[in-house]
């Protein structure tokens, strides 16, 4: 099998122009038993690897979003769709655009990168509009994309530097779901952490939650950690209080999809839990998260929208029947943790600590 350090998570294959690129993708679906890449070519097609979890995790999902921009643009250059095989006018363009930008922001609720990238993007489409031609327009949007891309390895890279300095040699260290080079553009938000301090030459021990009910935990961030070499078991969601008990943890790291201005996180289903029973247990539970994941605009926690998905991915996880039928089934992706059970959130500009409205917005004020 292809090792994931040979292979990006998200990719953008030039063509000779701008018309002729597409998004590359690993189909995360597929693992750990199949490392499978699919092209997308058409924004119908990111939009359905964003909404079934073939791109998944904050920072990737808004680089797939960024790219997906892109795609939804190229039939306005395609061959056939210009009058007099003149570039598209301005208004047909921002039309397109705006099209593309509801639709790809439809695709999840809870990631705040999906709406950040998206943002983004339209913002330098308005900046450059009226000074440029449309096939400018376009290049511009596609270098947009391409730096939100570059920018997440760099801000990966020092979340991993930062909070690898909270990671002492022999630590047994417990994650949630999935924060690793699948869920961005390399390196992880918590899964960097341990990566960083795996290659500062500290012995470290994973404990991956499987994370119910799609298994992230088991089937993604275990096989990263291994192709890695880092010492890494798989438990079940509901041994984590017992082997916090057993004094097998010496601290918590878990990535987020949203973060509110108070320091309220959302992150994968269980995590909350997992929070409650590190505070419990006096276990340092820290969250990984770059500045593009808080949504200042948000007070608290209670104000994210929470998605809920298909009950078969309970029912009938994976394919085998395992309730009743007739059954009612509650099946929300996310939780919120409260600022008061983390005790840090690590960004790429440092460490927040204590959680609280104040010492987020002072870690952010720069950015």
């Amino acid at each position: 099998m292809t090792h994931l350090h040979n292979i990006e998570t998200l990719s953008w294959i030039d063509g000779e122009n701008f018309e002729n690129g597409h998004l590359r993708m690993i189909d995360q679906t597929l693992l750990p038993t199949q490392l499978q890449q699919i092209e997308c070519r058409t924004i119908e097609t990111v939009w359905e690897a964003i909404k079934m979890l073939r791109v998944r995790g904050a920072p990737a999902i808004g680089i797939a979003a960024a790219y997906g921009v892109c795609v939804g643009l190229q039939p306005l250059f395609a061959e056939g769709n210009k009058p007099d095989e003149n570039e598209p006018g301005e208004e047909e363009f921002f039309k397109k655009l705006t099209d593309s930008l509801a639709y790809l922001a439809s695709s999840r609720p809870t990631a705040v990168n999906l709406f950040w990238a998206l943002d983004r993007m339209k913002t330098v489409a308005e900046k450059h509009r009226g000074s440029c031609s449309t096939v400018q327009l376009a290049e511009k949007l596609l270098d947009e994309a391409k730096a939100i891309h570059d920018e997440d390895r760099r801000i990966c890279r020092a979340i991993g530097k930062n909070g690898a300095e909270l990671v002492k040699n022999g630590d047994s260290l417990l994650t949630h779901c999935n924060a690793g080079g699948l869920a961005t553009a390399d390196y992880g938000t918590a899964l960097a952490v341990f990566f960083a301090a795996n290659e500062a030459g500290k012995k470290i021990h994973v404990y991956a939650d499987e994370t119910r009910p799609l298994l992230q935990g088991a089937r993604l961030t275990a096989w990263e950690l291994h192709q890695r070499g880092i010492d890494v078991t798989i438990i079940c969601d509901s041994m984590a209080a017992m082997v916090m008990r057993q004094g097998k943890i010496n601290a918590v790291f878990v990535g987020a999809d949203r973060i509110t201005a108070n320091g309220d996180t959302a992150n994968k289903i269980g995590t909350f839990g997992v929070a409650i029973a590190a505070k419990a247990h006096n276990i340092p539970f820290y969250v990984a998260a770059p500045a593009s994941t808080f949504d200042l605009s948000l007070e608290h926690g209670g104000l994210i929208p929470i998605e809920e998905r298909d009950p078969r991915e309970i029912s009938h996880g994976f394919g085998l029947q395992t309730a009743p039928d007739g059954i009612r089934i509650y099946n929300p992706a996310f939780d919120v943790t409260p600022a008061e059970l983390i005790t840090g959130i690590v960004t790429e500009h440092g460490v927040i600590m204590p959680v609280n409205r104040e010492n987020v917005l002072k870690m952010l004020a720069p950015c």
